[in-house]
């Protein structure tokens, strides 16, 4: 009897630590969701006001853009006249769609090659040999942090037919039949505006791939030296492949940059003389705000968005894959 009054009170006494334990385990769970609550509370209560501005200056004026290519609307009245995909249809229609098409294609192509080639040489070149690095740095970021507009009049004077800086030189060392109004002159307008363009990006592209190579293991570089690696095997082939997701990120940003490139071509040469500078992203500002087209001129610029997605997805594909 004392053994099972025994065995009794052991049983009690577990039964009541258990539940005890359980009672424990469940405030500390409740504890640990208040808390967590309480956290997401917090965390939302922070991202709120960006994820508001983002909604009022990117989400809606994008569902207004979408909602305005399917319109006929002047943007000055308040009657839009709903046509559905006419606009889209007029697009692939009009023959300058296909002239600001090309351009923008060796847009894209040379402005988004130099800048990163450029960028690439001199990052490598400044990491290697740093004395003087900070101030050469500076010299080459210092077009990107410019003013557009400035560096677009000074190059404009540059080009100047009379007074310009390149005929000037042309002239000095017996080229003089070279020179011409390279803004003005339709073989030269669209290369002399990018030639500007890679001008104001390379400095950017320097100072972000500088930065990454300040991350590469230097006893791989080292060890390939002593294996009889030349600087440019040691480029391709160990320091290269150490910032790929930087260079990566810097291409693809510039790519898409070129589908939107609107500044330089309206402050050099407003898409002239004729349309041959004309760029898919400056023709839909024109048709949108110069020839109160904007229907057709966000029909233009939706075409721009699905260009610009699939040229940085495939391009990001691309590299996975060469990876």
């Amino acid at each position: 009897m004392a053994g099972s009054g025994t065995n009794v009170v052991s049983r009690s006494s577990k039964e009541s630590a258990g539940g005890i334990g359980r009672l424990t385990r469940g405030r500390r769970g409740r504890a640990a969701r208040t808390i967590r609550q309480g956290e997401l509370r917090t965390a939302a209560l922070f991202i709120a006001p960006a994820l508001a501005l983002y909604a009022l200056f990117m989400l809606i004026p994008f569902a207004n853009s979408i909602y305005f290519s399917l319109t006929n609307w002047n943007g000055a009245t308040a009657l839009k006249e709903f046509v559905g995909l006419d606009n889209y249809i007029a697009m692939f229609r009009d023959p300058t769609l296909y002239l600001a098409l090309r351009n923008n294609v060796v847009w894209i192509v040379l402005g988004t090659a130099a800048p990163v080639v450029l960028g690439l040489m001199l990052a490598l070149v400044l990491w290697t040999v740093p004395r003087g690095a900070l101030f050469f740095r500076t010299v080459f970021f210092l077009p990107f942090i410019l003013p557009i507009v400035v560096v677009g009049l000074v190059w404009g004077w540059i080009y100047h037919p009379l007074f310009g800086v390149l005929n000037r030189v042309l002239a000095t060392v017996g080229l003089e039949s070279l020179g011409r109004g390279w803004l003005g002159d339709a073989s030269t307008a669209l290369v002399a505006t990018l030639v500007a363009a890679i001008w104001g990006a390379f400095g950017f592209v320097t100072v972000l791939l500088y930065t990454a190579l300040q991350n590469v293991n230097t006893d791989m570089v080292d060890a390939a030296k002593v294996d009889g690696a030349t600087w440019f095997e040691r480029a391709r082939f160990v320091v290269i492949p150490a910032i790929a997701p930087v260079l990566t990120l810097v291409t693809a940003i510039t790519l898409i940059g070129g589908f939107a490139v609107i500044d330089f071509i309206l402050i050099m040469t407003g898409g002239g003389p004729g349309n041959a500078s004309t760029v898919l992203g400056y023709y839909a500002y024109e048709n949108g705000f110069e020839l109160n087209r904007l229907g057709y001129g966000s029909a233009l610029s939706m075409f721009i968005t699905v260009l610009s997605l699939v040229a940085a997805v495939a391009f990001v594909k691309f590299r996975e894959r060469e990876r």
